[in-house]
């Protein structure tokens, strides 16, 4: 049997107010004075002068703001990595992404394709990355995507929503600094807090479980139990305990897969642009007959925090739609072998998925 050799995040700072060591980290790794640090930051940031002014920008650096309304895009990060080789005199020191998952997955998709040929579409799939990405640095602003520590980077294509996964996609250094996710609304909070919950349920109940993936899934399961659940923690504690249930939840996955709720949500993202986070949680609220327990303590949460999701997002949809949403989510195989076995081919037809996505 051959086993996977799945990288790690090498570096990571964790403790309210690391933040403040991000120049001292980098400054040893500048390649020299004409090769740029860049900075993808998230657009809600933009005029934040107390995370903005502990930027030191020295030489070419550049700031680079990101909107992440929308799900990131392989024509975003083709174009992206033109204008950073276009405006630079030498070949950038490193790529540092602050934001949620969206800001994340650029910044690891545009150090990857800096140092590869071709555009970022050819390279949605598995291992299909020749040359070792720029330095990259993760400061995740929001907690449970798990971006900051998996090897995947999920981007809509032309053709599909799929993610670059690697061994060079994890990011050199990551700093976990809850004091960044201070100001996230309620409902983005719950969603992207759902995301993680979503990645313990399937990684545990899957095919792909091992004592690997079983030890950090159970470990980010008890702590989303306890934050959206029991109630009982200051916000402070809440936030510290997220970003860990939000690293551990992403390391279950790491060594496993994840499942139904991430392959049909994969089908929204792509035809609506349903953002990642409330569209696991749209379609994870209608899939009680393979995920039972989790399903219901999901509801508990959610009548637990007053979240209303979102209804009716695909009634008026045409049958070629339905269609494109099917295609998406059955072409990501590995999930749908994790979640339902080798042979999941007899149960999840294109009609099964159409009376899915019909309740949603």
């Amino acid at each position: 049997m051959s086993y996977k050799n799945f990288p790690m995040v090498p570096k990571v700072i964790f403790g309210r107010g690391s933040f403040s060591q991000l120049n001292e980290v980098l400054a040893p790794k500048r390649l020299s004075i004409h090769a740029p640090f860049i900075y993808f930051i998230d657009d809600v940031f933009k005029n934040n002068l107390a995370l903005i002014s502990r930027i030191s920008l020295s030489y070419e650096d550049r700031i680079i703001f990101i909107s992440a309304n929308e799900e990131p895009k392989t024509t975003q990060v083709d174009e992206l990595v033109e204008d950073i080789i276009l405006k630079s005199k030498a070949h950038p020191s490193g790529i540092i992404g602050i934001g949620g998952g969206t800001l994340l997955d650029l910044a690891k998709a545009v150090s990857i394709m800096i140092n590869n040929d071709g555009e970022a579409k050819d390279y949605q799939g598995w291992d299909l990355v020749k040359n070792p990405a720029v330095y990259h640095v993760g400061i995740p602003t929001i907690s449970g995507t798990g971006a900051e520590v998996s090897r995947t980077t999920v981007l809509t294509g032309p053709e599909r929503k799929l993610g670059i996964n690697s061994d060079y996609t994890p990011f050199d250094q990551v700093f976990l600094d809850s004091e960044l996710t201070e100001d996230v609304p309620k409902n983005q909070w719950f969603y992207t807090g759902m995301d993680c919950y979503i990645h313990c349920i399937e990684s545990l109940t899957g095919t792909y479980l091992n004592t690997f993936s079983e030890t950090y899934g159970k470990m980010s399961l008890d702590l989303c139990k306890e934050i959206f659940l029991e109630g009982k923690l200051s916000k402070a504690e809440a936030q510290e305990k997220l970003m860990m249930a939000s690293w551990h939840g992403g390391m279950s996955i790491a060594y496993s897969q994840v499942g139904i709720a991430h392959a049909m949500s994969y089908g929204l993202g792509y035809l609506l642009g349903t953002k990642h986070g409330i569209g696991n949680c749209i379609v994870f609220d209608h899939l009680e007959e393979f995920y039972p327990e989790g399903v219901k303590v999901f509801k508990q949460m959610k009548a637990k925090h007053n979240i209303e999701l979102p209804k009716g997002i695909c009634e008026k949809l045409e049958e070629s739609e339905f269609d494109i949403m099917i295609n998406v989510a059955l072409s990501l195989e590995p999930l749908w072998e994790n979640a339902i076995g080798e042979n999941w081919k007899e149960t999840i037809t294109r009609e099964k998925l159409r009376t899915l996505y019909n309740k949603m």
